[in-house]
């Protein structure tokens, strides 16, 4: 029976972009200005996300405490919300459409690791969050899984496969459990 060896474990072959140099920058400027709860003011992380290449729509919020792996692999849509305390573990792009919220807590992580191979490689894959999506407190979405508009997945859900439309979803692994109705 083989035996995981993470002696083995290699990911040259993954690059996030940028040089080392701009990585460090970033890691210092998100830990000072984004992770921290000290700076509620919108706009100038904003302004520090499009210096860094993230593409940022009018009207977003953008709360304080939260965590942005790599923003020049990031996309928001206009009037979108980024809660208290989300993590966007982007190692591949992004996409969040506008009229979106996540909610406390919320987590996007586009990495994880083949179980299958003794060298756990490293597996990533693309997150889209389509036009009035809301992930709830604590949710988390993983690599490869596509939020179509305006689905919803409810408090501490996760999401591996993707979500229809106007339909809410619940549970580990999320669930369908309803339609969502939107009333004018």
């Amino acid at each position: 029976m083989e035996r995981t060896d993470l002696s083995k474990f290699n990911n040259d072959w993954y690059s996030p972009g940028k040089g080392i140099l701009v990585r460090i920058l970033w890691y210092i400027i998100n830990f000072i200005f984004l992770k921290t709860y000290w700076l509620p003011v919108s706009s100038f992380k904003k302004i520090l996300l499009r210096l860094f290449g993230a593409k940022i729509g009018t009207g977003v919020v953008i709360k304080p405490g939260i965590n942005i792996k790599y923003p020049w692999l990031l996309e928001i849509g206009d009037f979108s919300w980024i809660g208290e305390g989300v993590w966007i573990d982007n190692l591949v792009k992004v996409t969040i459409g506008a009229n979106c919220c996540l909610s406390q807590g919320a987590m996007l992580i586009t990495g994880s690791h083949d179980y299958k191979k003794s060298s756990f490689d490293l597996i990533v894959g693309e997150i889209i969050l389509e036009d009035g999506v809301w992930l709830g407190a604590g949710t988390m979405v993983g690599p490869n899984v596509l939020c179509k508009s305006h689905s919803v997945l409810s408090l501490n859900s996760v999401a591996t496969n993707n979500l229809d439309a106007y339909t809410i979803y619940q549970g580990n692994p999320a669930l369908k459990k309803r339609t969502r109705p939107l009333k004018l």
